[in-house]
């Protein structure tokens, strides 16, 4: 079975209506409350992941299961920087990106990461402000972030995230009885 795919904002408008169909979901496959909660706990822990990573975003979010496994979806369009892609590919359990899967998938992933390497990057020179504009580190992001990774790593069976150009997916995977 697979939801609807809702729009949702990081400012907050649908995540409700997003939260409610996830309990609908637990409800209708009749999920122990606390396999409802997971359920739950993981959704809103990757859309609040999320937010704290890509910024002010739309995005889609639905909900798959099949054979007691449920996937949650979030997929976002945003300007991926490399430390964002970093924080991304940290969240996921493998630490890699599953967009980079066979032959092509590694080919485009060296085109893109390359605009980050001085010698790809147009209009910055060596030690241009704008080389450096998203470099700030804040101790409260880190430790926002790490919560929200730790909540899901210790709750998630699998995370999976994938990141092609500005399309970054992350898919999480809760098998539940």
């Amino acid at each position: 079975m697979k939801t609807d795919i809702m729009l949702i904002s990081s400012d907050g408008s649908n995540m409700d209506a997003a939260l409610a169909q996830v309990d609908k979901v637990a409800a209708y496959k009749g999920l122990s409350p606390k396999g409802a909660l997971y359920l739950r706990l993981l959704a809103e822990e990757t859309m609040s992941m999320m937010r704290a990573i890509t910024g002010n975003v739309e995005g889609e979010f639905w909900l798959e299961d099949e054979d007691q496994v449920y996937t949650l979806h979030l997929r976002v369009n945003s300007l991926i920087t490399e430390k964002k892609r970093e924080q991304l590919l940290s969240a996921s359990t493998s630490g890699k990106n599953e967009a980079t899967r066979g032959f092509m998938g590694k080919i485009c992933s060296f085109f893109e990461s390359s605009s980050s390497v001085p010698m790809f990057s147009a209009g910055f020179g060596a030690g241009s402000p704008q080389m450096y504009s998203n470099c700030i580190w804040s101790l409260d992001d880190y430790r926002e972030q790490q919560l929200e990774k730790s909540v899901v790593a210790h709750v998630a069976d699998n995370v999976k995230v994938s990141i092609r150009g500005n399309s970054v997916e992350m898919i999480l995977v809760k098998k539940l009885a």
